[in-house]
């Protein structure tokens, strides 16, 4: 399936902006995305196993909330990362 990467992650993909995954899961999708890109899924999934709060996974434009959000071949999975910063 096709995994589209925001900027700040890019560094992993060697700057590709789409990349290729497999998996049954979301979770799985990232495990195989951090095989292919070690180091990846770590900046997105925290020690406890749970989707950082600052990032948000999507399969087909819908949230996918939790690892175990079902994918199959030919699905689109974009990673978001919120930017944060600046002056209130």
């Amino acid at each position: 399936m096709t995994v589209y990467v925001p900027g700040p992650l890019r560094s992993y993909t060697r700057n590709r902006s789409e990349v290729e995954a497999e998996g049954g899961t979301v979770g799985e999708v990232l495990l195989d995305l951090d095989a292919r890109y070690p180091g990846m899924r770590f900046r997105m999934i925290d020690e406890q196993d749970q989707i950082r709060r600052h990032i948000k996974l999507y399969v087909n434009q819908e949230e996918a909330r939790t690892l175990e959000t079902r994918v199959r071949a030919g699905d689109v999975v974009q990673i978001l990362c919120a930017i944060s910063g600046g002056r209130t």
